[in-house]
C-alpha cells in the first residue's frame, strides 16, 4: 500500500476538539506525556482527602469485587497518589479526562470536561516558570483575548499569622477576600476581633489588583511581614524568569485559593465571551507530601466545557457593537427604580427607562445597556455572563449562592432576615424544630451554624401563617418594619443578617472590562455620599 496523506479539516471539530488536539501538541513539545487512569477509584481515597476536593460530595457504588468505589470526581489527586517521584526527580504529565461533579444549576451530578497537566517532585523556579508559560500559552492557543492572574498565597497566610487571627475565623475572611467584598470583609475581620486598623487594612489588600509591575510595586510598599516579601520576591523571580512570556500578566494579591489546598503561587485564566474561568491552578505541595514526603507540585486544568458555550452566537442586542459596553441587569419594581435613579445620578442615565415596555434599555453615548429583570434573577443574569454587573438584594445573593463578586452595600432598600415566631415561643430541644421559609439556602446555612437540628417547609408567600396555623414553629423571612408580624401576634426572635441592595459583577467581565467597572463603582459611591 502506498502512503496514505490525511487532511483534517479542523472547522468541523467542536472548540473543545480543536483545543485538545493544539494543547495536546503543545503540551508534548514541552516534555509532557500522557497520563491514563481509571475512570473510578476507590472512595477510600476521597474519603481521608475530602479536604482536598473541590466539592465533598462524590457518585459511589459498590464494585463487583465489593469495595465500595466512586465516579472519580478530581484527577490530580489520583496523579499525585500514584507518580511518587524519586527524589531530585521531576514527573510531567498531562490529561484529557471526565470528572463528576455536582452541579450547582441542575441539581444533579454532571460531567466535567478537563484538560491540564501536573509537574511533581523536585519542582523548583525553572518548572514553576515553565508551568506559568504553558499556561499561558495554553489561553493564547484558545482565545486572541485572554487574561491569566497571578496570586500567592503566602501573601495573604503571612498576613494572618502575623496579626495572628486564629484559624477558625480565616474561612469567613477567605471567602470575603475572593467575592471581592470590601463591607463583608470588614464586618468579618472585626467579628474576628481584630483592631479596627488592622481591619481597614485587610481590605485595603482588595487595592492590590493590577498589571503585574504595578501591583508589584505598590505592594512592596504595604508589606508589614517577613511572609509577604518572601511571595513577593517570588512573584518577583518568576517574572524575570518569564522574561517577554510575562508581558500581559496581571497580579491579584487578595487572590486566595483554598488554604488546605494551594500553598504558594495560583493563577486562573479567562477568555473573552466566557462567563466563568477556563483555567485554574497553581502550587500544591500540601497535597503531594501526603504521598511523596519533601515533593513539590504545580499544575492547572483547563475546563473544555466552556470553550463549547463560547461557539454560541452573539445574542441580537450585542451583535454589531463597537467599543466596550457595560451590561447592566436591574431589578424591576421599586428598588430597581430607585437602582436606576442612583446610576442616573452618578452619570449613567439612559432615559426614562419607565416609560418604556422595552426589556433593554441602552444609552450609545455612554455605551451603558439595562435589562430589566425579576429580582430573583438579577444574579442568575450576573454569574452567566449575560450581564457584567447588577443591583441585587443580599437576600437573593445569598439563596442564591451565585459566584460573583460583591463589590459595594449600597445601603438602598435597607432591611433584615429574621427569625420569628410567637411571642410566648420557647424552644423545645427535644425534638427538630420545624422552620418555614422562602430562603431555604439561608435557613440551614443559619441553622448549621447554631449545630440546632431543623425540618424546614418551603413556603413561597403568607409565611407569616405558618406558626398561626400550627404548621411550622418559627419562620425565617424578611423583616423591614415589623408591622405584619406584629399585627399576627407573632415577634422578631433573632435577627442574624443585614439586607440591602448590593452592586455585584461577573468575575471574568470584571477582568475584561475592569476600568469601565472601577469607574461606575466610583461614580456610585460618589453618588452616595451626596
Amino acid at each position: 500500500f502506498g502512503g496514505i496523506t490525511m487532511n483534517l479539516d479542523l472547522t468541523t471539530f467542536s472548540p473543545a476538539e480543536r483545543s485538545t488536539l493544539q494543547l495536546r501538541a503543545l503540551y508534548e513539545q514541552a516534555g509532557y506525556r500522557k497520563y491514563r487512569m481509571a475512570r473510578f477509584e476507590e472512595y477510600a481515597l476521597y474519603q481521608q482527602y475530602e479536604s482536598f476536593l473541590p466539592d465533598p460530595q462524590v457518585v459511589t457504588f459498590t464494585d463487583l469485587d465489593g469495595k465500595l468505589r466512586a465516579i472519580r470526581p478530581d484527577v490530580t489527586l489520583s496523579i499525585a497518589k500514584n507518580a511518587q517521584p524519586a527524589p531530585g526527580s521531576c514527573k510531567k504529565y498531562y490529561y484529557t479526562e471526565q470528572v463528576c461533579r455536582p452541579s450547582r444549576e441542575s441539581h444533579t451530578f454532571a460531567e466535567i470536561s478537563q484538560m491540564g497537566l501536573e509537574c511533581l517532585g523536585a519542582v523548583g523556579a525553572a518548572q514553576q516558570a515553565e508551568v506559568v508559560r504553558l499556561a499561558r500559552q495554553s489561553l493564547n492557543a484558545l482565545g486572541e483575548s485572554s487574561v491569566l492572574e497571578l496570586g500567592h498565597m503566602g501573601y495573604v497566610t503571612a498576613w494572618l499569622d502575623g496579626v495572628g487571627v486564629a484559624k477558625a475565623d480565616r474561612p469567613a475572611l477567605l471567602a470575603m477576600l475572593q467575592q471581592k467584598n470590601p463591607h463583608g470583609l470588614l464586618e468579618a475581620a472585626r467579628a474576628a476581633g481584630l483592631p479596627d486598623a488592622d481591619a481597614r487594612d485587610l481590605v485595603s489588600l482588595l487595592e492590590l489588583h493590577g498589571p503585574l509591575s504595578a501591583t508589584l510595586a505598590a505592594a512592596r510598599g504595604r508589606c508589614r511581614f517577613d511572609g509577604q516579601r518572601a511571595a513577593l520576591e517570588e512573584l518577583t523571580a518568576l517574572q524575570n524568569d518569564l522574561g517577554e512570556a510575562g508581558r500581559g500578566l496581571c497580579l491579584d494579591l487578595s487572590l486566595a485559593g483554598d488554604m488546605d489546598y494551594y500553598n504558594g503561587l495560583v493563577f486562573t485564566g479567562y477568555l473573552s465571551g466566557a462567563a466563568r474561568p477556563v483555567l485554574k491552578g497553581g502550587r500544591y505541595d500540601l497535597l503531594i507530601r501526603r504521598f511523596t514526603p519533601g515533593a513539590g507540585a504545580i499544575g492547572f486544568a483547563l475546563y473544555l466545557d466552556e470553550l463549547d458555550r463560547l461557539a454560541a452566537p452573539l445574542p441580537p442586542v450585542r451583535a454589531g457593537e463597537e467599543g466596550t459596553w457595560l451590561n447592566i441587569a436591574l431589578p424591576k419594581g421599586r428598588l430597581g427604580d430607585k437602582a436606576y435613579a442612583l446610576l442616573a445620578g452618578a452619570g449613567y442615565g439612559a432615559g426614562d427607562y419607565t416609560d418604556s415596555r422595552r426589556l433593554v434599555v441602552e444609552n450609545p453615548d455612554a455605551k451603558v445597556r439595562y435589562f430589566l429583570v425579576k429580582p430573583s434573577d438579577v444574579a442568575i443574569y450576573v454569574e452567566h455572563g449575560a450581564a457584567d454587573v447588577g443591583l441585587v438584594g443580599k437576600d437573593i445573593l445569598a439563596e442564591s449562592g451565585a459566584d460573583v463578586y460583591e463589590l459595594l452595600d449600597t445601603g438602598m432598600g435597607r432591611c433584615r432576615m429574621c427569625v420569628a415566631g410567637p411571642k410566648t415561643f420557647a424552644d423545645d430541644e427535644s425534638r427538630a424544630l420545624r422552620v418555614a421559609t422562602k430562603f431555604v439556602n439561608i435557613a440551614r446555612a443559619h441553622y448549621e451554624g447554631t449545630g440546632r437540628e431543623i425540618d424546614i417547609i418551603k413556603l413561597n408567600g403568607s409565611i407569616e401563617l405558618a406558626p398561626i396555623l400550627g404548621l411550622s414553629d418559627v419562620i425565617v423571612d424578611i423583616v423591614e418594619t415589623g408591622t405584619t408580624l406584629r399585627e399576627n401576634d407573632l415577634a422578631v426572635l433573632e435577627e442574624f443578617m443585614p439586607i440591602s441592595a448590593r452592586l455585584i459583577a461577573n468575575k471574568a467581565s470584571y477582568k475584561f472590562k475592569q476600568s469601565a467597572i472601577t469607574a461606575l463603582l466610583q461614580a456610585m459611591k460618589e453618588a452616595l455620599a451626596k
